[in-house]
């Protein structure tokens, strides 16, 4: 019998994490892109696809003004990458760029892009339902980026920011795809850099869905869904600091720090190369299940093995009883496995808590 441990106070030994010297926080400028929707009220969505297949379905979404952020409040201005008539800075999403390195069948063809917008998971998640598999929103700069539980996640020039479609029809696994996105992704870093020629990034995956460079937080991963019709229609979003030191810091700014000669890294490559794996990960992921990839995430993340303390609050809340609890792995449930020194399994939900890693506990949100 496996027990559940619900709205719990943890602390912890932590296990010994690669020293990062060199990882500050830094401050940093860009200028605006100059490209911006005719009326300033609406925002500009530039549609693209990677062949003549998605462009024809960019073209009926537009001429259906199918794309809508009315939840938002937001008017949009819908224009064909074909008709574009104004270029943008050069620190702009580059299109060309990234369906270039952009090898899928389905993931990430059709391209929804913004120099500035509300969230791409707004853009998403309302319209995912006409929208087809693996359709991408990429964005500059996010105006009201969120992360788990209504966090507010920075969304300064430099980070790449996007989010896409997912449908699923079995809603057991459906929690389990924000894992396959974090894996895909530090995969992806992995291959940018060995492709590039740049010192190695052992960006690790901290549950249930952060990605840490050393004992800074680099990245996260929002994942929704919603059943219509018999079908989840998953929203993942991802936001990873590519060239953004602030609020913590970023890939560009350790490879420099690590080789002042290393090439920078381009946000075009590494979500490309994010579709490229994850197109893979996700097959495997659908055809034999999560398990599948479990030996390959648990070599990326950073709690096997990990002793926490859980503090459990007894009914009457005067009380507090402590269990040693060792981490196993995952729960078919998606939520972390572990076992007591007594051999008890359970499960560690994150139900309300805050799984600060680094400084040694979970605690329970405050409201």
């Amino acid at each position: 019998m496996i027990s559940q441990f619900k709205g719990i106070f943890f602390t912890h030994s932590l296990p010994k994490i690669p020293n990062f010297p060199y990882l500050k926080a830094f401050s940093s400028s860009s200028s605006p892109v100059k490209m911006e929707p005719k009326d300033p009220a609406q925002t500009l969505l530039l549609l693209s696809g990677k062949s003549n297949e998605e462009n024809d379905v960019a073209k009926v979404l537009k001429d259906k003004n199918t794309l809508q952020l009315h939840k938002n409040g937001e008017q949009v201005d819908v224009v064909l990458h074909s008709e574009l008539k104004t270029t943008f800075e050069n620190d702009a999403f580059r299109i060309e760029e990234y369906f270039k390195s952009l090898s899928t069948r389905r993931f990430g063809r059709l391209l929804i892009y913004s120099p500035k917008l509300s969230s791409t998971h707004d853009v998403i998640s309302q319209n995912n339902s006409d929208l087809p598999v693996g359709t991408v929103c990429v964005a500059d700069v996010q105006l009201k980026g969120r992360g788990r539980s209504s966090n507010v996640w920075q969304s300064p020039k430099g980070c790449l920011l996007f989010s896409f479609s997912i449908q699923m029809e079995d809603g057991r696994v459906v929690p389990h795809v924000q894992y396959v996105v974090c894996l895909a992704m530090t995969e992806a870093i992995k291959a940018v850099c060995l492709e590039k020629g740049t010192p190695h990034l052992d960006v690790r995956i901290k549950w249930p869905n952060d990605l840490y460079l050393g004992c800074l937080k680099v990245g996260g991963i929002l994942s929704t869904s919603v059943y219509r019709s018999k079908k989840f229609y998953v929203s993942a979003g991802v936001g990873l600091n590519v060239g953004n030191e602030t609020p913590t810091t970023c890939l560009n700014s350790v490879l420099k720090r690590v080789n002042p000669l290393s090439r920078e890294l381009k946000r075009e490559d590494i979500v490309a190369a994010f579709f490229n794996k994850f197109e893979n990960l996700y097959d495997v992921f659908s055809e034999q299940g999560f398990q599948a990839l479990e030996e390959l995430y648990y070599r990326t993340w950073l709690h096997s093995g990990q002793r926490v303390i859980v503090q459990e609050r007894s009914d009457d809340q005067d009380q507090c009883v402590e269990n040693v609890v060792t981490i196993q792995g995952l729960a078919s449930s998606g939520y972390l496995l572990g076992i007591t020194d007594d051999g008890q399994m359970c499960e560690l939900h994150p139900d309300g808590n805050s799984f600060d890693f680094f400084k040694g506990l979970i605690k329970r949100k405050m409201s």
